[in-house]
């Protein structure tokens, strides 16, 4: 469960947004043994006559189960009486070669499966937002941090392609897991198969699923297991990579000046108390609400831990559906945040000229230009930001005549590593372009460097990428939207015989 939001957040997914409606455990008995109807009768193993009153009795509790408020069964020991009742006991011989395990593992897969298809969406969600912000702040030269101290210059699109990057991994950690578990069930029985020749190619195929089981133990005891357990490792992946992203953002707001600020006001409220505040009040919630959808994972491990096979502590459905929509919420939440991100790019540059960020473009120029040996213009570039510092000379006040004259007096010091030359060995164009936060950045040469060039050519890609994870994921959505169509075409077909 999500906390209270200061602002507005997003439904689970946008089919609901749009009034869609979700599957779940009813719609799967019903799914299953519709299918069930239709592969029975094609094989021989249920006459014509009883399959049209085995799918009228379906019809009626279908029907019945729509409204508002309906009950609608969660189990098959509740759901078959009632199939019962209407279709009469001969259509008990449906359940034969069958197991409430399978049928309910069968559910599970496939509601698990509407999850991740959920979650992905939700990546691409945030993923759309990222290229988009890399796009409208092409060009945005910012300062990059490690160990939590100003570094070196990048783009702010460099870095955003990073982000993509990393939430590029969740969705391609989401696509392998479908593929891993897109395994029909049906025809394990309990857990060692059945004697009773269903037609389990067949059943997965009409299910929507891209084969049939090989080993009835593992979908009816293992593998049902091992399915949540990775939508909950996907799931703390994604969130610990939210608040990696909030945390750098973080670090900014909380200054005077921050160089980057929100656009939107949703969720931005003025203290009670502080007139000057103003509270980034949806980004706290999103960082929160990320921690408690991680909690939430580590729960599916904790009841995992020495679990009998066989138990079904960690297939409950209202607790892996409340996970997914907890972590779409708050996927989708912080895509709305990455979209209002503008960066003041005037105010960006102030930050990198106030502090000595060029100074390794500094050393390596005396390298790469000069001829000294790394670590003697390593010492000197360090020497030279340390008197530079103790003086209160920015990168930006910073003449060529004051570094020859630090450099004159480093040489003849005695400190150096080696010997250097007696006089700078950089010109004055080739010291003050190391001083350029721009000028850099144009300099760097290595592939998937932030180089201006490079960081456009990797935005071309990383709209294909984009464009192809989209892609990726529509069959897996296709097929099992079209599922019930085949069912019921299949149906039609067998009554017709």
């Amino acid at each position: 469960m999500l906390g209270m939001h200061m602002g507005r957040v997003a439904a689970p997914n946008r089919r609901e947004e749009e009034g869609g409606r979700r599957r779940d455990t009813c719609d799967w008995l019903q799914r299953i043994n519709r299918a069930c109807v239709a592969a029975n009768t094609e094989a021989g193993l249920l006459s014509p006559a009883l399959a049209g009153k085995i799918v009228a009795a379906l019809d009626a509790m279908k029907a019945e189960a729509e409204p508002p408020g309906a009950v609608r069964p969660e189990l098959y020991i509740t759901f078959e009486p009632e199939m019962l009742k209407r279709a009469g006991m001969e259509a008990s011989v449906l359940h034969v070669g069958r197991s409430s395990q399978d049928i309910l593992a069968t559910a599970n897969a496939g509601l698990n499966m509407d999850r991740l298809v959920r979650i992905h969406e939700a990546l691409l969600e945030v993923d759309e937002a990222l290229l988009g912000a890399a796009v409208r702040e092409r060009g945005a030269v910012v300062p990059a941090y490690t160990n939590g101290v100003q570094a070196q210059p990048t783009l702010y699109a460099h870095y955003l392609l990073a982000q993509h990057q990393v939430f590029g991994r969740d969705m391609t950690r989401v696509l392998e897991c479908l593929n891993r578990f897109d395994v029909c069930p049906m025809g394990s029985g309990v857990l060692n198969g059945t004697g009773w020749p269903l037609p389990v190619e067949r059943l997965a195929e009409l299910l929507g699923f891209a084969r049939a089981q090989t080993n009835a133990f593992d979908v009816g005891q293992c593998s049902g297991n091992d399915l949540p357990l990775e939508i909950a490792q996907i799931v703390t992946s994604a969130m610990l990579h939210v608040n990696a992203f909030i945390a750098d953002f973080m670090m900014q707001y909380a200054q005077p000046r921050p160089w980057i600020r929100l656009d939107d006001a949703n969720g931005v409220y003025r203290s009670s108390a502080m007139p000057q505040k103003r509270n980034p009040g949806l980004v706290n919630d999103c960082r929160r609400d990320a921690g408690l959808v991680i909690g939430g994972a580590q729960g599916v491990l904790m009841r995992m831990q020495n679990l009998t096979l066989g138990m079904a502590d960690v297939r409950d459905v209202r607790v892996m559906e409340a996970l997914a929509d907890d972590a779409c919420v708050t996927l989708r939440t912080f895509a709305g945040i990455v979209r209002s991100l503008r960066v003041d790019r005037e105010r960006a540059l102030e930050e990198l000229n106030s502090d000595w960020t060029c100074t390794q473009e500094l050393a390596d120029r005396m390298v790469r230009l000069g001829g000294m040996d790394f670590r003697s213009a390593h010492k000197f570039a360090s020497h030279l930001v340390t008197r530079a510092r103790a003086e209160g000379w920015p990168p930006a006040d910073f003449t060529y005549g004051l570094a020859s004259r630090i450099w004159d007096e480093w040489a003849a010091s005695g400190e150096t590593p080696t010997a250097v030359p007696q006089a700078f060995p950089l010109d004055e164009a080739s010291f003050l372009g190391a001083l350029d936060p721009v000028g850099i950045l144009e300099a760097r040469a290595t592939t998937g460097s932030a180089n201006p060039k490079m960081v456009d050519d990797a935005l071309t890609a990383a709209r294909y990428a984009h464009g192809s994870a989209r892609d990726r994921i529509r069959p897996y959505v296709e097929r099992w939207d079209a599922a019930d169509a085949k069912i019921e075409a299949a149906i039609r077909e067998a009554l017709a015989r």
